[in-house]
C-alpha cells in the first residue's frame, strides 16, 4: 500500500465517514491471563468512547512506510490449509461474529506476543464502500463498483497513569490523583486484506510496529505466517557493510561521495512517483558501477548480496540513504554538510598529509559569529 491508500482508511475513522460494523476486544494482564473481554457493535457505543478507539486506529496506520509500516506478501505456500493467512480469511469471512474463532485469536496472541506489562488487544471488522474516481483524481461518492472488506488488530499496552496532583473541584482543595489504567497507543498491529491500487488484495497485508527497528517479529511469523523483512536500520546497516566487504581496503572516500549523490538523484526523479523507490541486487550493482567501483571488485558482489540481503530481496533507497545530511567524521572532526552539496567537500594532500578541502562562501560563522575569511595570496 502506498501512503495515499493508507491515508484513505484512515479517514474511515471519523463520525463523517466510519463505516465499522463491529469490534472485539481482549483485556490481557501481566501474567498473560484475559482479564475481561468484549464484543460490540461499533456505532452502538457513547461518543466518547468512539473517538478514543478512531484515535487508536489512526495510530496502527501512522509512520513510515517501509519503516512503521511494512507492506509484506504471502506465498502460495503461506496460503495453505491450516496457514495464518487462511484464519485471518476465516477472522473476516464471518466478520468477527464467531466467539469461538475470535477466542481463539486472542490465545494465539498472547501465546506469542513478547511483552512486559497488561495489554489490550483490538479487533475491528468493516465493510468500506470504495468510492469511484474521475482520470483526475476526482471523487464520485455516488460511483462505488467495489466494497473493500477488512479485519485489523491493534495491540496496545495498557499502564499505569502518572502519580500527581489533582484539584477537586467539590472541595476547591487539591489531592493525590487516583491512578487508573490508561490505553496508550498501539504497539504492534495489521490490516487485513491489503487496499492494494484501491482494491482488495488478499495475497498482501500491511503490518505496523511502533519500534521499526524492534518489530515483534514472532507476531508476524507466527501469527501471521510472513517473514519481515530487514528494519530500515537493518537495511541500512547491510547495505553499508555490502559496500565495505566490496571494496575492501580500496573503500574510496571519491566512491562513496559518488554512491550519495547517485542515490540523492535517484530520490529526486523519483519524488513524483507515489509507490516507495526499491533498488534490488542488479540496481545496486548497476549503481556500484556507476558510482566507480572497478568490475573486477564486484566479481563476488552477487554472492555477497544474497548472503546479506536476500537473493530477490530489495531495498528501500531512503533506508539506506542519508537524505538529511552528508556527514564526513573522524575520531576528532566531524563535518555535516547540506546532503545536495556534497560537491563542497574534496579530499586533497597537503604538504604530505591527506585533507578535507571545503569550499565556503563569503559568509561563515564560528560558534554563531560571523567571520571574515581572509584569503592568503
Amino acid at each position: 500500500m502506498i501512503k495515499a491508500e493508507i491515508n484513505e482508511i484512515k479517514r474511515l475513522f471519523t463520525p463523517s465517514n466510519c463505516s465499522i460494523t463491529r469490534i472485539c476486544g481482549c483485556y490481557v494482564d501481566g501474567e498473560k491471563n484475559k482479564k475481561t473481554t468484549f464484543k460490540e457493535a461499533f456505532l452502538s457505543l457513547p461518543e466518547e468512547e468512539i473517538f478514543k478507539y478512531f484515535d487508536l486506529l489512526r495510530k496502527n496506520l501512522s509512520g513510515t512506510v517501509g519503516k512503521n509500516l511494512l507492506n509484506m506478501e504471502f506465498t502460495t505456500e503461506m496460503e495453505a490449509e491450516g496457514s495464518g493467512h487462511s484464519f485471518l480469511m476465516r477472522l473476516r469471512e464471518t466478520k468477527l461474529k464467531d466467539d469461538a474463532l475470535v477466542d481463539e485469536f486472542y490465545d494465539r496472541i498472547i501465546n506469542t506476543y513478547e511483552f512486559v506489562g497488561n495489554y489490550l488487544i483490538l479487533l475491528i471488522h468493516d465493510a468500506y464502500d470504495v468510492p469511484g474516481k474521475t482520470t483526475d483524481g476526482l471523487t464520485m461518492d455516488d460511483a462505488s463498483d467495489t466494497v473493500f472488506e477488512y479485519i485489523m488488530c491493534c495491540i496496545c499496552p495498557v499502564a499505569l497513569s502518572k502519580p500527581g496532583l489533582s484539584y477537586h473541584a467539590e472541595t476547591n482543595e487539591f489531592h493525590d490523583r487516583i491512578r487508573d489504567w490508561v490505553v496508550n497507543m498501539p504497539d504492534a498491529g495489521f490490516l487485513f486484506p491489503a487496499f492494494n491500487d484501491r482494491c482488495t488484495d488478499i495475497h498482501s497485508i500491511l503490518y505496523y510496529n511502533k519500534d521499526s527497528e524492534e518489530p515483534h517479529s514472532e507476531l508476524a511469523e507466527q501469527i501471521l505466517g510472513c517473514t519481515l523483512p530487514l528494519s530500515a536500520g537493518g537495511q541500512k546497516e547491510t547495505f553499508q557493510a555490502i559496500i565495505e566487504e566490496t571494496l575492501g581496503e580500496e573503500c574510496d572516500y571519491e566512491i562513496i561521495k559518488n554512491i550519495h549523490e547517485n542515490l540523492t538523484e535517484m530520490i529526486e526523479e523519483h519524488k513524483e512517483i507515489p509507490e516507495s523507490l526499491t533498488i534490488d541486487k542488479k540496481e545496486v550493482k548497476t549503481l556500484l558501477e556507476k558510482s566507480g567501483v572497478e568490475e573486477e571488485k564486484l566479481m563476488e558482489f552477487d554472492k555477497l548480496y544474497d548472503a546479506t540481503v536476500g537473493e530477490k530481496q530489495s531495498l528501500l533507497v531512503n533506508n539506506v540513504a542519508n537524505t538529511r545530511t552528508f556527514e564526513v567524521k573522524t575520531p576528532d572532526v566531524v563535518v555535516k554538510v547540506n546532503p545536495e552539496r556534497a560537491d563542497l567537500v574534496n579530499t586533497m594532500t597537503v604538504d604530505g598529509k591527506r585533507c578535507l578541502v571545503i569550499e565556503i562562501s563569503d559568509h561563515v560563522e564560528v560558534n554563531g559569529i560571523n567571520v571574515r575569511m581572509h584569503t592568503e595570496q
